[in-house]
């Protein structure tokens, strides 16, 4: 009997929980979750929490239920050193050569205006595909592939 699928979270430590996850709505057409129960807005719910626990977390998902959570939490620490993992934000599937370039570069004009930041392209080489190294908000690298 094999293993079965299993969904996955995948968990960001960050400073600021919800600015980053709303930059990921934007980036992969996430959403955020509605409050809980019995609060208008997030911000009505943080206010009943002690003040260390305020604005501690928040996540988004894809609303069709394909893709996994993206859970995002805060931490004391500042990032320091290259992610050990990332995302990959398949913009340029099935593209090859300049139509591939210009499906990245044009995801790249889109995302800058929301805080990303344009690390380096990784030009196509016998192996590889062209892909675009970016930062979120918060300098956490991702690929445009």
């Amino acid at each position: 009997m094999g293993a079965s699928v299993r969904q996955i979270q995948v968990t960001f430590d960050c400073a600021s929980p919800e600015r980053v996850a709303r930059f990921w709505c934007e980036v992969l057409g996430y959403v955020a979750p509605p409050p809980p129960e019995g609060f208008a807005s997030w911000d009505d719910f943080n206010r009943t929490l002690p003040a260390e626990q305020r604005d501690s977390w928040f996540a988004c998902s894809d609303p069709s239920g394909a893709g996994p959570r993206l859970f995002f939490q805060r931490v004391p620490e500042g990032k320091v050193v290259k992610n050990r993992l990332h995302l990959d934000v398949r913009v340029g599937t099935g593209l090859v050569g300049e139509e591939r370039l210009a499906a990245l570069e044009a995801e790249c004009a889109r995302l800058i205006p929301l805080g990303a930041v344009r690390v380096r392209l990784l030009p196509a080489d016998e192996e590889n595909e062209s892909c675009l190294v970016m930062q979120d908000v918060e300098g956490n690298e991702f690929c445009l592939d």
